[in-house]
């Protein structure tokens, strides 16, 4: 996927004012307008344009973007960090119906597009507009919940037309069993409504930091765990982390690389929970002494092993 800079296509600095952005985009659109242009590539030069000005023209969007720093050079190859988009308050206004590219729907598909679909509702008359953000919560918000303390960045735009961003924070009860991709409503905590009526809500969307031993699926957690070849071979009891507490596993004989087992309930505390895999990995002594080696070189003289046997000749 190319990476799109969107100050480039626009003409523009990346400090420039709203008044600065709206004015180059009513140039260069009616530069490149289909039905007026004699430029060759004047389609595809007016929907860059519009996809460009879709970002730098919000806020929300542009803060979000300017994160990524001044990235790689445009038209090189570019995938989004995994905490991308994650801290920023967007509203509820979504993009248009219009076709952007891969890069803008990396970006911006759920933020840029959803936009009233994730204020799950419509618009009511009177009633403020619903905010919508995304989190890293850590593993052990969703094992045991409680309160958060949240840290949210709500972009603005000051009296001289440029970017500034504020700072919110916001005590969150975390559900005990919350999946990454569900939402926490917090009521009245979105836009205030014009004139009299009620604040809209913000909606939460959690997502989890990568945890040290675990990984997350749904509501599963799974844990590649170490064993030693006899461990695997002869079978053994060894001691095993998991989220409630160290258990004793009882590995089978015969037990090979790849081998799973399943604690049942075990995962992530939800309705239903989930359950716990342990995925087994051979872990190989050294051979980084004499007397290493020699075990080495006796195992392989009483048990003749060729583990290609099945590549044929």
């Amino acid at each position: 996927m190319e990476f799109k800079d969107y100050y480039k296509v626009m003409g523009v600095a990346r400090d420039a004012t709203e008044a600065q952005i709206k004015q180059a985009y009513r140039k260069l659109a009616r530069k490149y307008h289909p039905d007026v242009s004699k430029e060759k590539d004047a389609e595809a030069r007016f929907k860059e344009v519009g996809e460009a000005y879709e970002v730098l023209k919000s806020p929300e969007k542009r803060a979000a973007y300017d994160q990524l720093g001044q990235g790689p050079r445009a038209g090189e190859d570019f995938r989004p960090p995994p905490d991308w988009g994650t801290g920023f308050e967007f509203s509820g206004a979504g993009g248009n119906d219009a076709a952007y590219s891969d890069f803008f729907e990396s970006l911006f598909g759920a933020q840029g597009r959803a936009g009233a679909r994730k204020s799950h509702g419509a618009f009511r008359p009177g009633r403020g507009e619903d905010h919508h953000a995304k989190v890293l919560l850590d593993l052990d918000a969703t094992l045991q919940g409680g309160t958060r303390q949240l840290s949210l960045r709500v972009p603005d735009i000051d009296a001289d037309g440029r970017l500034v961003s504020k700072e919110r924070v916001l005590n969150v009860q975390v559900p005990k069993g919350i999946l990454a991709g569900q939402s926490i409503r917090l009521g009245g905590q979105g836009a205030p409504a014009h004139g009299e009526g009620t604040a809209g809500d913000l909606f939460i969307e959690v997502e989890f930091q990568p945890h040290s031993l675990y990984r997350i699926d749904g509501r599963d957690l799974y844990l590649d765990l170490p064993v030693a070849p006899w461990e695997a071979a002869l079978g053994a009891t060894v001691k095993t982390p998991t989220p409630s507490g160290t258990v004793d596993l009882k590995i089978p004989a015969a037990s090979h690389a790849g081998s799973k087992m399943r604690l049942r309930g075990r995962g992530i505390p939800a309705a239903p929970p989930g359950d716990f895999y342990v995925i087994l990995q051979i872990a190989l002594p050294p051979a980084n002494d004499d007397k290493a080696k020699a075990a080495y070189a006796a195992f392989a003289a009483a048990q003749p092993f060729n583990p290609r046997a099945n590549f044929g000749a």
